[in-house]
């Protein structure tokens, strides 16, 4: 296993929920890349984007942290260290609004375009350009149907990406902000700046891959798509937020 040394110059916000529970925020900075992929119709054409500086937990929203804001738990494969899942996109929204009741910190869902970047460990002054989400052995940083066992695990067990981010490659997919849109997509030219398209839809982006999934879609470039009100076992979410904090 290669070792991995966290950047130091990363910028962590820490939220406290109790005194025995909280999780970071870390601040992602802004940058250009080349987002698409071309194993499948939908993630083409490769094309340039530009990001802003946002805040992304490294942490995939784990079933302790749910059940503290909303008060249940639906997860499937119960632990409170593993992510919730079962957890539909308008859920999500929910969740966002009890936590700023509870915490005053306004969360969201990353745009799918941030959601990439992210996974490909940002601008270059980080990027190794991996296959996955920071190597090239997805054994390594990433639970898929080959070493899952067929269910969720808890989070951070293995190799983050260059970024300090956990599981974002395998696990359980994660929501984006996004509506889903293959002919958008398609017809993307040129510079884009987090694109955000189109305006509605009939189904959301999720990113990421599973635990139950093979490894082609486990690739920052994969997209995925649900209808908003499905709870699956295979999703859950992944909290950002736009500065300041």
């Amino acid at each position: 296993m290669t070792e991995y040394t966290k950047p130091k110059d990363v910028h962590t916000e820490l939220i406290r929920l109790t005194d025995d529970l909280s999780f970071p925020m870390h601040l992602i900075e802004g940058g250009t890349f080349d987002m698409g992929g071309t194993e499948y119709d939908d993630e083409q054409p490769i094309h340039e984007v530009s990001v802003s500086n946002f805040y992304l937990c490294p942490f995939q929203v784990t079933q302790e942290v749910y059940e503290f804001i909303m008060g249940n738990n639906p997860a499937r494969f119960k632990g409170e260290k593993r992510p919730v899942e079962n957890v539909s996109w308008d859920d999500t929204k929910e969740f966002f609004e009890k936590f700023k009741d509870k915490t005053g910190w306004k969360l969201r869902l990353p745009t799918e375009a941030e959601w990439e970047y992210a996974a490909r460990g940002g601008n270059e002054k980080y990027s190794q350009g991996y296959k996955y989400s920071g190597s090239d052995d997805l054994k390594q940083v990433g639970w898929y149907y080959k070493n899952s066992g067929e269910e969720t695990k808890p989070v951070g067990l293995l190799l983050p990406n260059e970024l300090g981010l956990y599981d974002m490659s395998g696990n359980v997919y994660e929501w984006c902000k996004d509506w889903y849109d293959s002919e958008t997509y398609k017809k993307r030219e040129g510079k884009t700046v987090n694109p955000q398209r189109p305006e509605k839809g009939g189904y959301r982006v999720v990113r990421g891959g599973s635990y139950f999934r093979n490894a082609i879609l486990c690739r920052p470039a994969y997209r995925s798509d649900a209808s908003p009100d499905h709870r699956l076992n295979t999703i859950g979410f992944r909290v950002a937020c736009s500065p300041p904090v």
